[in-house]
């Protein structure tokens, strides 16, 4: 069984601060191809993690363009693992209200109502804790972002994860 460490929210808001107008050479650029935010979180996330879960298909990991988890890449994925039961190796979070967010943890946006969109990285709050979405301060790709309010989105739905650690061997 894995033991649960702290998720290092300083180096995930530093990570996302660093790239956010940018695209670091690591990793692909999906921005023409579907969009980049969830692989811009995803490496925020890695950053404040130290540790990809290379399980075939479920896992969370970027080797490269073509050999990635789909929950690297894709909104939904990345919400279906990070808030996983299982006790595997990688990130951990939960679903939270917007109290409960803090630096470094991930909001997902539907513009449509009926599918999720887009992830931002939380990377400021006006408010500890937050209450309304104009105390919070975002960090995204595909609409580059840094310090953009979340209320300034035209949203139908809205969901927040939050972090409690991180999963290693």
């Amino acid at each position: 069984m894995s033991k649960l460490v702290p998720y290092d929210r300083i180096a995930a808001v530093r990570y996302a601060h660093r790239w956010a107008y940018g695209r670091n050479p690591a990793f692909y650029d999906y921005e023409k191809i579907g969009g980049d935010c969830t692989n811009f979180a995803s490496q925020c996330v890695y950053a404040g993690s130290g540790v990809m879960n290379f399980t075939k298909d479920f896992g969370w990991y970027y080797i490269n363009a073509n050999n990635k988890a789909p929950a690297w890449t894709g909104v939904e994925y990345f919400y279906n693992f990070m808030t996983r039961a299982e006790e595997t190796v990688g990130p951990v979070a939960v679903t939270a209200s917007i109290s409960q967010i803090m630096l470094g943890d991930v909001v997902q946006l539907s513009f449509n109502g009926s599918s999720w969109n887009h992830s931002p990285v939380v990377v400021g709050l006006l408010r500890n804790p937050a209450q309304r979405p104009g105390d919070v301060l975002i960090a995204a790709h595909s609409f580059d972002a840094d310090n953009r309010p979340l209320n300034t989105y035209d949203y139908k739905a809205i969901r927040f994860m939050h972090f409690t650690g991180v999963r290693r061997d």
